[in-house]
């Protein structure tokens, strides 16, 4: 049995969530409380953040009040590619804000096996289900634990990618 959702707008929700609506909101939720918390670090973790909200003005104006000296942004997927065509907005805001960001990408990663997260010292989001946007959030230390745990390997077989410009005669 689950606990019941802190859904104000004040926190962010514990427990099992389901569907995209969900994701979205409650991604652009996390941004906002990062920024009004100053979250040092936080990693994202995904195939192609397709369906994440990055490009999303509230979510870029979150990343920039977000962003400060001594922050990092983590970024985790197989490829880019949609990301760039998707969220052109998150893109000017990873060029902007290059010094935060270190991206890489693990191509070799099997279809479904890199997982969806975001994770935070303060608190992780998991999609166990991309498709269906079945999720786990949670402030737990051990989630957090778990979580950093599971990254690690992949972000280990990874390689520097999405770079801030690129360079060409």
């Amino acid at each position: 049995m689950t606990e019941p959702l802190d859904t104000s707008m004040e926190g962010l929700p514990e427990g099992r969530l389901v569907g995209r609506v969900a994701f979205a909101d409650v991604i652009r939720r996390a941004f906002a409380k990062a920024a009004e918390e100053g979250w040092p670090r936080m990693v994202l973790c995904d195939v192609d953040f397709a369906d994440w909200p990055l490009g999303e003005r509230e979510v870029v104006a979150s990343l920039n009040a977000w962003s400060r000296r001594g922050r990092s942004l983590q970024l985790l997927a197989r490829d880019y590619g949609l990301l760039r065509q998707m969220h052109p907005r998150f893109v000017q805001w990873r060029t902007t804000w290059a010094h935060l960001v270190e991206a890489q990408a693990c191509a070799s990663a099997p279809v479904g096996e890199l997982p969806s997260v975001l994770w935070s010292p303060a608190w992780t989001l998991q999609r166990l289900d991309p498709l269906r946007c079945t999720m786990v959030v949670s402030r737990s230390a051990e989630q957090r634990v778990a979580l950093q745990e599971q990254l690690q390997p992949w972000w280990l077989k990874s390689t520097p990618a999405f770079p801030a410009s690129t360079l060409g005669l």
